[in-house]
């Protein structure tokens, strides 16, 4: 199933060219509003999700690379091992390799992982995990490759969900 490697190297393109061409167009911390809910913002994280650990003095940097260069390996093992007909959970292993790739190449190059992708909405008081910013309420940014690697989980789940509920069929 090495074949939906395909899937990993267009989402590491894909998100390496949108990062630099965020990087190059946008100023950092200058929203460009596109829809009353979505701004270009671009950020950097030099975290892990949410910048966890993202104040951490920089071991973070070299840590979260080694924990993401580890998964990768471990998941190019998983995909090895698969039979053609498990395609859901090929392709879900693919998108977070691809993720996982893409930023870790980030943090090699730049040492922090470019952010650009900036929902909001306008409320009193915010959802957990939003961060108030004026009087909006804005999903931490994020980038094609944190895409690739949420898509990809989610695939995984709905692969595992299934099979569990047809194991259960009569």
């Amino acid at each position: 199933m090495l074949k939906w490697l395909w899937l990993s190297a267009a989402m590491v393109l894909l998100d390496q060219l949108t990062k630099g061409l965020a990087n190059t167009l946008l100023q950092p911390y200058q929203p460009v509003p596109l829809f009353p809910f979505f701004n270009l913002t671009l950020m950097y994280n030099e975290g892990a999700a949410f910048s966890f650990l993202g104040e951490a003095g920089g071991w973070q940097r070299w840590f979260f690379t080694a924990l993401a260069i580890g998964i990768s390996v471990a998941i190019v093992f998983w995909l090895r091992r698969l039979v053609p007909a498990q395609r859901v959970e090929a392709a879900g292993l693919s998108l977070v390799l691809g993720g996982a790739v893409g930023n870790v190449i980030d943090r090699l190059l730049h040492g922090h992982v470019i952010d650009f992708l900036d929902f909001y909405y306008n409320a009193g008081s915010c959802l957990p995990l939003f961060v108030k910013v004026g009087g909006e309420c804005h999903w931490p940014a994020f980038n094609i490759a944190d895409s690739a690697i949420t898509m990809g989980v989610i695939l995984l789940l709905f692969d595992s969900l299934r099979r569990y509920g047809s194991d259960k069929a009569p």
